[in-house]
C-alpha cells in the first residue's frame, strides 16, 4: 500500500465511521461498503474533502448475488485526478429497497443508474428519470440478473403481413439439447471430408 494510499484510507476511516460497513484495499485500491441510505452524503464528502477530491464518477454498476439476502450490490467508481488515486464504494439492496439517487452528485450518474435500472431491477429514489436505457419499452424482466433464462422470454421479429415488429413467446427449435463440451479434436467420431483419401497404417507397420 502506498502512503499516499493509506492516508486516504485512514482519512476515510475516520470522517465517515458512523456511515462505514466495511473498508479494505484490494489490488492497490481502497473499496469501501457503506450505509445504503447513506451513499449521497458518503460520495458528496469523497468529493468535495480536499483530502479526497474524487471529482470523477467513471463507472456506475450492478452486481447480483442470488443466495445473499440483499442480493444486489451497488458499485459506484470513483477517480481522484489530483491525487491519482480510485475508490470504490459499494451499496448492498433488494428487489424492494430503494437506493438513493446520486445524480445530485454526479450528473453522469443518471445514464448509468438507468442502465442498473434495465439490466438488474434496482430501484433508484428521486431520480428525475428512471426508465430502460438498452432494452425495449416493452420488455419484461431484467436481463443481467442470475436468475434470467438466457433464452428471454420473447423472441422479436418483423410480421410481413401485419408491417410491423411483433413479439412472440420463445420456441427453442430443439426440445432437447445436449452440449457434451469436449474439444472437436478429441470428441470426433467421424470421418471429415477427405481424410477418407488417407491410407490408414496397420498397427505395428
Amino acid at each position: 500500500m502506498t502512503q499516499t494510499l493509506k492516508e486516504i484510507a485512514d482519512h476515510v476511516a475516520a470522517s465517515l465511521a458512523s456511515h462505514l460497513v466495511e473498508s479494505t484495499v484490494i489490488h492497490g485500491q481502497l473499496v469501501i461498503t457503506v450505509k445504503r441510505d447513506a451513499i449521497a452524503p458518503v460520495l458528496t464528502f469523497l468529493r468535495d474533502d480536499p483530502r479526497c477530491l474524487f471529482k470523477l464518477l467513471s463507472d456506475l454498476c450492478g452486481v447480483d448475488y442470488p443466495d445473499r439476502p440483499e442480493r444486489f450490490e451497488v458499485v459506484y467508481n470513483l477517480l481522484s485526478l489530483k491525487l491519482n488515486q480510485r475508490i470504490r464504494v459499494k451499496v448492498t439492496t433488494d428487489e424492494e429497497n430503494a437506493v438513493p439517487s446520486v445524480t445530485s452528485v454526479y450528473s453522469a450518474a443518471g445514464w448509468f443508474e438507468r442502465e442498473a435500472w434495465d439490466l438488474f431491477g434496482i430501484y433508484f429514489s428521486d431520480h428525475p428519470d428512471l426508465r430502460r436505457l438498452l432494452t425495449d419499452y416493452g420488455f419484461e424482466g431484467h436481463p443481467l440478473r442470475k436468475d434470467f433464462p438466457l433464452t428471454g422470454y420473447v423472441e422479436v421479429r418483423y410480421d410481413e403481413e401485419q408491417k410491423r415488429v411483433v413479439y412472440e413467446p420463445v420456441r427453442l427449435k430443439q426440445e432437447f439439447r445436449s452440449f457434451d463440451f469436449v474439444s472437436p479434436w478429441e470428441g470426433m467420431n467421424h470421418v471429415l471430408p477427405g481424410d477418407e483419401k488417407a491410407e490408414v497404417k496397420e498397427a505395428g507397420k
